[in-house]
Protein backbone atom coordinates (compact mmCIF):
# COMPACT_ATOMS: atom_id res chain seq x y z
CA UNK A 1 0.00 0.00 0.00
CA UNK A 2 1.30 3.45 -0.92
CA UNK A 3 2.01 5.99 1.77
CA UNK A 4 -0.78 8.47 2.44
CA UNK A 5 -0.50 11.92 0.88
CA UNK A 6 -0.63 14.43 3.74
CA UNK A 7 -2.73 17.35 2.57
CA UNK A 8 -1.61 20.95 3.13
CA UNK A 9 -3.40 22.97 5.78
CA UNK A 10 -4.66 25.59 3.30
CA UNK A 11 -6.31 23.94 0.30
CA UNK A 12 -6.94 27.23 -1.46
CA UNK A 13 -6.40 28.56 -5.00
CA UNK A 14 -2.61 28.50 -4.76
CA UNK A 15 -2.66 24.90 -3.51
CA UNK A 16 -4.80 23.56 -6.37
CA UNK A 17 -2.06 23.06 -8.98
CA UNK A 18 0.47 21.44 -6.60
CA UNK A 19 -2.33 19.20 -5.27
CA UNK A 20 -3.31 18.20 -8.81
CA UNK A 21 0.34 17.40 -9.62
CA UNK A 22 0.75 15.31 -6.45
CA UNK A 23 -2.42 13.37 -7.21
CA UNK A 24 -1.57 12.95 -10.91
CA UNK A 25 1.74 11.37 -9.88
CA UNK A 26 -0.17 8.81 -7.80
CA UNK A 27 -2.74 7.84 -10.44
CA UNK A 28 -2.48 4.23 -11.51
CA UNK A 29 -2.61 3.02 -7.93
CA UNK A 30 -4.71 3.40 -4.81
CA UNK A 31 -4.65 6.89 -3.26
CA UNK A 32 -5.05 7.65 0.43
CA UNK A 33 -5.20 11.26 1.61
CA UNK A 34 -4.50 12.28 5.18
CA UNK A 35 -6.55 15.41 5.93
CA UNK A 36 -5.59 15.89 9.60
CA UNK A 37 -3.74 19.19 8.93
CA UNK A 38 -6.41 20.78 6.72
CA UNK A 39 -7.81 24.04 8.08
CA UNK A 40 -9.32 25.37 4.83
CA UNK A 41 -10.88 23.56 1.86
CA UNK A 42 -11.57 25.73 -1.16
CA UNK A 43 -13.84 24.80 -4.03
CA UNK A 44 -11.06 24.46 -6.61
CA UNK A 45 -9.14 21.98 -4.44
CA UNK A 46 -12.36 20.08 -3.82
CA UNK A 47 -12.80 19.85 -7.60
CA UNK A 48 -9.25 18.49 -7.88
CA UNK A 49 -10.06 15.86 -5.25
CA UNK A 50 -13.29 14.88 -7.03
CA UNK A 51 -11.46 14.59 -10.37
CA UNK A 52 -8.78 12.37 -8.81
CA UNK A 53 -11.45 10.22 -7.15
CA UNK A 54 -13.21 9.86 -10.51
CA UNK A 55 -9.94 8.89 -12.22
CA UNK A 56 -9.32 6.24 -9.56
CA UNK A 57 -12.85 4.89 -10.02
CA UNK A 58 -12.35 4.67 -13.78
CA UNK A 59 -9.18 2.61 -13.36
CA UNK A 60 -10.48 0.38 -10.56
CA UNK A 61 -8.32 1.88 -7.82
CA UNK A 62 -9.31 3.07 -4.37
CA UNK A 63 -9.45 6.71 -3.32
CA UNK A 64 -9.64 7.23 0.43
CA UNK A 65 -9.52 10.19 2.77
CA UNK A 66 -8.59 9.63 6.41
CA UNK A 67 -8.37 11.85 9.48
CA UNK A 68 -10.71 14.51 8.12
CA UNK A 69 -11.53 17.13 10.78
CA UNK A 70 -15.18 17.45 11.84
CA UNK A 71 -15.58 20.86 10.15
CA UNK A 72 -14.33 19.35 6.87
CA UNK A 73 -16.74 16.45 7.13
CA UNK A 74 -19.57 18.93 7.72
CA UNK A 75 -18.51 21.04 4.74
CA UNK A 76 -18.38 17.98 2.50
CA UNK A 77 -21.81 16.87 3.73
CA UNK A 78 -23.28 20.27 2.81
CA UNK A 79 -22.10 19.53 -0.75
CA UNK A 80 -23.55 16.02 -0.73
CA UNK A 81 -20.20 14.30 -0.10
CA UNK A 82 -18.25 12.79 2.77
CA UNK A 83 -14.68 11.56 3.20
CA UNK A 84 -16.05 8.04 2.66
CA UNK A 85 -18.21 8.77 -0.38
CA UNK A 86 -15.76 11.06 -2.15
CA UNK A 87 -14.03 8.01 -3.58
CA UNK A 88 -16.95 5.59 -3.42
CA UNK A 89 -17.95 3.78 -6.54
CA UNK A 90 -21.43 4.69 -7.83
CA UNK A 91 -24.08 2.02 -7.26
Amino acid sequence: MAEALILQSQLNLSAADPLAQDLRARLGGDITLDARAVTHLGTLCLQVLIAAAHSCQQTGHRFNMVNAPDWMTSQLEMMGLSPETLGARPR
